[in-house]
C-alpha cells in the first residue's frame, strides 16, 4: 500500500474518532498504535489532512449538503460522511494531487472501511464536486489564487 493511501486511511480513522469523541488530534494520535507505528511521511500527510479537514469542516459540510440535497448529513453513514469530508478537503483546499487520484483513493478507502455501496456513492458525490470545481462554482481559497 502506498504512503498516501495509508495516510488517508489513518486520517479517516482519526476523523471518525474525533466525530464520536471530540478528542483533540494530538490525544487521538498518542493513543493510536497504528499511528505510532506509521512512518514519518505517512503521519505528516495524515496529520495535514486531518487538521485541514477539521479546520474547514463547516465549509466542507456546507458543500456536502449542496451535493446531497436529499440527505441530511446525519443520515449518511459515518464512514461515508468522513471519507467525503477528507476527499473534499483535498479537492478544495489542496492542489498537489490530481482530482482523479483523490477520487480514486477515496473510493478505495470507502470500499475498505464502508459498506458494499460506499464506493459508488462516494464516486458519484465526489465526481459532482469535481465538476463544480472545474466550472468555478466552488471557491478554492489558497489554491485558485495561486493559479495564473
Amino acid at each position: 500500500m502506498g504512503t498516501r493511501r495509508r495516510a488517508r486511511e489513518l486520517a479517516l480513522q482519526l476523523l471518525y474518532q474525533n466525530e464520536l469523541t471530540d478528542t483533540a488530534p494530538e490525544e487521538m494520535q498518542l493513543g493510536f498504535d497504528e499511528w505510532q507505528s506509521a512512518g514519518e511521511s505517512v503521519r505528516e500527510f495524515a496529520d495535514r489532512l486531518l487538521r485541514g479537514t477539521l479546520a474547514k469542516i463547516s465549509e466542507i459540510d456546507a458543500e456536502l449538503v449542496l451535493q446531497t440535497a436529499h440527505w441530511r448529513l446525519e443520515r449518511l453513514a459515518a464512514v461515508d460522511r468522513n471519507v467525503l469530508r477528507l476527499a473534499m478537503y483535498e479537492l478544495i483546499y489542496e492542489s498537489d494531487t490530481p482530482h482523479a487520484v483523490i477520487i480514486d483513493e477515496a473510493i478505495e478507502v470507502a470500499k475498505k472501511f464502508g459498506s458494499e455501496e460506499s464506493g459508488s456513492f462516494i464516486n458519484g458525490i465526489l465526481d459532482s464536486v469535481r465538476k463544480r470545481i472545474e466550472r468555478g462554482e466552488v471557491a478554492r481559497p489558497g489554491v485558485d489564487e495561486e493559479r495564473p
